[in-house]
């Protein structure tokens, strides 16, 4: 997989730099704050997540690009702000190298753990780039887009309709705003069936549904 995507992000200019993780790391699955967090989350072990020590400890995911560390995300365990801090290089997306050859489709959504949840891309806000479309679309599948059922989520939404890509925003009630939460609820396997199940390329089926989703916080 990764020779054939690397050639398909050649011909179109992608690249970014390689970088270093901070400092101060151990591997996350070993320390038992990390565990008990990762576990919180619904997330399993086929990561490679580090625990941060220090006065504020956390969870740091490295980004990677073609097996190249290229940043990170530190999700701290308090919430004080910031409760993130990301070293993003423009035009990024997260979860590239967790595709497989023979997926015929990929799961867009906003946060990082979201997408660690279900094996699908981070866009890591809630708009997608011009750059972060060509990077997608190198991959040559389908594109099913999974916004958080909140507001901010509803800009993914726009994004993915001018883009002619997929949306699914599952009926998984109103204690579920994202695939994180969803994977808890019901676990992995469920969350990709019901996604898959709810997508939708009818712009005007996906409007309604937003409308449906839109009531729910107003």
């Amino acid at each position: 997989m990764h020779d054939r995507k690397k050639v398909a992000a050649e011909l179109q200019g992608i690249v970014f730099e390689e970088r270093a993780l901070p400092d101060d790391l151990i591997p996350a699955w070993e320390q038992d704050d990390s565990r008990n967090y990762l576990k919180s989350r619904g997330l399993k072990d086929d990561y490679p997540l580090f625990h941060k020590t220090g006065t504020r400890p956390g969870i740091v995911v490295p980004f990677t690009y073609n097996d190249q560390i290229v940043g990170s995300c530190t999700r701290f365990f308090n919430d004080r702000t910031p409760k993130y801090i990301n070293d993003i290089q423009p035009g990024y997306v997260f979860g590239t190298d967790l595709q497989q050859d023979s997926w015929t489709s990929v799961l867009v959504m906003e946060g990082v753990f979201d997408a660690l949840s279900v094996n699908g891309l981070a866009v890591l806000h809630a708009e997608i780039n011009d750059a972060q479309v060509r990077l997608i679309r190198s991959l040559d599948r389908e594109v099913i887009v999974v916004p958080d059922q909140d507001e901010a989520g509803m800009r993914l939404v726009d994004r993915a309709i001018e883009l002619g890509w997929a949306v699914s925003m599952p009926n998984w009630g109103t204690d579920v705003k994202d695939v994180n939460d969803a994977v808890k609820k019901y676990g992995r396997l469920a969350t990709i069936l019901l996604i898959q199940q709810a997508r939708e390329h009818s712009k005007i089926k996906i409007e309604i549904r937003r409308r449906q989703i839109v009531k729910q916080f107003n």
